[in-house]
């Protein structure tokens, strides 16, 4: 795999794999195009699953990882492989300008609905984008008017600038703790009010004995049913 994205992209690219095994080629952001054109006609990848991204400001250089989940269906009727994947990911510098990526429109048109997420949370600008209305690049999801990029590590949610927030922001910001009720199962007794207790341990109050019943008035048969 990676000998065929070299010579697709015309130099070498890392492939490694995620938790589950799946192949990931990180390619650099100016072949993104190429990559995912190599992936669908060399592959065979035609199913696209999803495109997003992960925030890396701390990364080297820092700014945005854009990842496409792609996929290929076996032949059932053979005894070969099932379904084949593949992750793409590119790492978009922010350079103090806009992060700039050529989009996958043309290739994949589904993918417009992603990459229009993509850009309202975590700013990133798709260019050529076309999913066929004539509109450009705009939110998805976000009302409108709304600004900032809320899925970015730097973006202040509005909840913890306005109200106190249940225990430590940072460490050393509060010394309350989240607390939280121990919950009982239904038709489970609390542990703390019955069964035996060990020796010495504090008693616990009793809760109040049901009142009995009124006996019956003097010379009256008690009810003895049909």
């Amino acid at each position: 795999m990676a000998s065929g994205f070299a010579n697709a992209l015309g130099g070498p690219v890392t492939v490694g794999a995620d938790a589950a095994g799946t192949p990931c080629v990180d390619v650099p952001p100016d072949r993104w195009q190429d990559a995912a054109r190599h992936a669908r006609d060399g592959l065979g990848m035609v199913f696209l699953d999803w495109l997003s991204a992960v925030d890396q400001p701390d990364g080297d250089p820092p700014g945005v990882d854009v990842v496409l989940h792609v996929a290929a269906a076996g032949d059932r009727r053979s005894d070969g492989p099932g379904v084949t994947r593949v992750l793409l990911r590119t790492r978009v510098p922010e350079t103090g300008a806009a992060m700039r990526l050529a989009s996958l429109t043309d290739i994949w048109p589904g993918v417009a609905w992603h990459e229009r997420e993509t850009h309202e949370m975590f700013g990133v600008e798709f260019d050529g984008f076309d999913d066929g209305s004539g509109l450009p690049l705009r939110p998805l999801l976000l009302p409108e008017g709304f600004e900032g990029t809320p899925l970015r590590k730097s973006f202040m949610l509005t909840a913890r600038a306005s109200k106190p927030w249940p225990g430590a922001k940072e460490p050393g910001e509060s010394d309350t703790r989240p607390t939280r009720r121990r919950n009982v199962p239904p038709g489970v007794p609390d542990p703390d009010t019955w069964g035996p207790k060990p020796t010495g341990s504090p008693s616990v109050p009793q809760p109040p004995a049901a009142p009995a019943a009124p006996a019956a008035p003097a010379g009256e048969p008690e009810d003895a049913g049909p």
